[in-house]
């Protein structure tokens, strides 16, 4: 059997340099926001089938070079379209895009302009954090109701607070790892990048149930919870492999959208790998670990210096 709980500590250490070098990241270089969140121009244009190998992004970034476009990010969508995004929402802008894409090729065909003005990234925004935190408080405020009748020897609410912090370790990790990508490698956020987050959060706290679901049974069932370390322990080998092939099944196919998915939809399916890779990471490493610590603790208070 493995002491997964016994070795808590190492745990606890990787989980703080990650998180470290994540809240790190985000404040040195915070999130690279797209029109979503700042508002602006969504462009999408077509090159001739002919000229599908002489165009990449590189190349038309230095086509607009003399436009001066703001925060330009080019996105391929295809063999021969591309899509433009740029803070500008000014219609004498993207004449000027638009006219300087012609001069590198006269055949271009513009196929749509979006255009997302600053009031609706503000309300954005706003949906945006009050849906995480209402997700954050309902996910608590259930676990500790589901727990309710395992209110010892750990309170049931300690479920629902150490389950959030476990989610937190894991989005924390997801935005630290696109503060990164933003900074290196000019990947903006959105919308998708939300709902990647929000899937996170009730993947990772689902795996998180089913661990704790099997600690409840166990406690149930045993006369004496006088080792509830081992009682945590033996939990969570029980689950162990269900965990670990639940994961690898979602895993697997996250890898062939990036790998096969094309551009559209690569960085979705990277956050949510990155999430619930961390997700599935803490729920056996961290979150019944903290369990346990909370146990610890409550004991040492009601008999110091045990």
């Amino acid at each position: 059997m493995l002491q997964i709980i016994e070795k808590r500590k190492y745990a606890y250490v990787f989980s703080s340099v990650l998180i470290t070098i994540s809240i790190g990241a985000i404040l040195l270089w915070g999130l690279k926001l797209g029109i979503d969140f700042k508002g602006g121009t969504l462009m999408e244009v077509r090159f001739p089938q002919q000229q599908k190998a002489l165009v990449n992004n590189t190349v038309l970034e230095k086509v607009l070079t003399d436009v001066s476009v703001n925060n330009l990010t080019i996105q391929s969508t295809g063999d021969d379209t591309f899509i433009l995004r740029y803070t500008s929402s000014d219609e004498e802008q993207n004449t000027k895009v638009l006219s300087a894409l012609k001069k590198f090729d006269e055949n271009v065909s513009q196929l749509r302009v979006d255009f997302v003005g600053a009031t609706i990234s503000d309300q954005l925004k706003r949906n945006t954090l009050v849906a995480l935190i209402l997700a954050i408080v309902a996910i608590m405020l259930y676990v500790a109701w589901a727990f309710r009748k395992v209110a010892y020897p750990v309170p049931s609410w300690h479920y629902g607070i150490d389950a959030i912090v476990a989610l937190a370790h894991d989005i924390i990790i997801t935005i630290g790892a696109f503060a990164i990508f933003g900074r290196f490698f000019g990947v903006d956020i959105g919308v998708s990048f939300i709902a990647a987050i929000l899937t996170v959060l009730g993947y990772s706290v689902n795996d998180t149930i089913v661990v704790y679901d099997r600690v409840r049974e166990n406690i149930l069932r045993s006369r004496s919870v006088e080792n509830f370390e081992e009682i945590v322990n033996v939990s969570l080998n029980e689950t162990f492999s269900r965990s670990l092939n639940t994961s690898m099944t979602v895993v697997v196919v996250l890898i062939a959208i990036i790998a096969y998915g094309g551009p559209a939809l690569m960085w979705f399916a990277v956050a949510l790998l990155i999430g619930i890779v961390a997700g599935t990471y803490s729920s056996i490493f961290v979150a019944t670990a903290l369990l346990v610590t909370s146990y610890k603790w409550k004991v040492k208070g009601i008999h110091p210096g045990k």
